[in-house]
């Protein structure tokens, strides 16, 4: 179910941040068992476009699906895919987002990390994983905007991802739309079994709670994220990196607030998407 519908922005200088679910490898693309289990997520992600102030000048995607020692910044001009899920059926590895890369805000955003004193480097043969171009496909299907993808660090620690978003503010004055594409559940054994709900609802539920608080308050809970109720049965121990880009959008909101924009019960789980920016309620 859709929460709150997404409220039109005031056109201001300033793009939101996303937390997006992207969901189960190509998911969106192909017959699912129960048949309609992603429809409504598939829908919410079609009509994020029309709640932005304006077309992004370019788009930063921090996917689940890219850790480093370093943060690492796709940094070619025409990136490839990659197709990291395994037996899916044929067409969804023939699926194509030819969306440009930015070169040029990917040193910019290299250049911001390593001031903020971060491990940060830019790689130049890295295409877009399937949590980048898998929800692209259903948000910005014209593939006209340029897509720059950054990945987590390998430490899995929520303190430096949040700190990573908070050294990249300045780029949504510029017009740059920042997505954390992951899922605020994400525990493989737990998805079809029943008795998953309740678990995924309390930990849910406390994650809400943590994005809408006020801002000091919120860094401080999703600092201490695995201290939550059902946390761990959420996101096992050093699985967490689905709940990760949260912490980077969550840093780059600055004092901005944060809002649940959207929920569904999707194989038995309930899966959530938040906003944050000034126009959060």
């Amino acid at each position: 179910m859709t929460v709150k519908d997404p409220a039109p922005y005031a056109l201001d200088s300033s793009m939101p941040t996303w937390f997006i679910p992207h969901g189960g490898g190509p998911c969106f693309f192909m017959d699912w068992n129960p048949p309609h289990a992603w429809d409504r997520v598939a829908e919410f992600l079609k009509g994020l476009a029309a709640t932005l102030p304006a077309r992004p000048s370019a788009i930063v995607v921090v996917s689940a699906h890219w850790l480093e020692g370093a943060f690492s910044v796709s940094s070619g001009a025409r990136p490839d895919l990659i197709f990291d899920y395994h037996g899916f059926p044929p067409h969804t590895y023939a699926l194509q987002y030819p969306a440009p890369g930015e070169p040029a805000l990917a040193a910019r955003i290299t250049a911001l990390l390593q001031a903020a004193g971060l491990p940060a480097q830019q790689d130049a043969s890295r295409g877009f994983d399937h949590g980048v171009f898998i929800p692209m496909l259903l948000m910005f299907p014209g593939a006209d905007i340029p897509v720059v993808q950054l990945s987590l660090s390998s430490t899995l620690d929520p303190a430096l991802h949040l700190a990573a978003g908070r050294a990249l503010q300045a780029l949504r004055q510029e017009g740059v739309l920042i997505i954390g594409s992951g899922m605020s559940y994400h525990n493989m054994r737990g998805y079809g079994d029943p008795r998953s709900g309740p678990i995924s609802d309390e930990f849910d539920a406390w994650l809400t709670g943590a994005v809408q608080a006020a801002p000091a308050q919120r860094q401080q809970s999703l600092i201490d994220w695995a201290q939550a109720p059902s946390a761990r049965l959420s996101h096992p121990p050093r699985a967490e990196e689905h709940l990760l880009p949260l912490m980077v959008v969550a840093g780059a909101a600055g004092q901005d607030l944060g809002q649940k924009v959207f929920a569904d019960r999707v194989m038995e789980t309930t899966l959530s998407a938040f906003r944050f920016g000034r126009h959060a309620d």
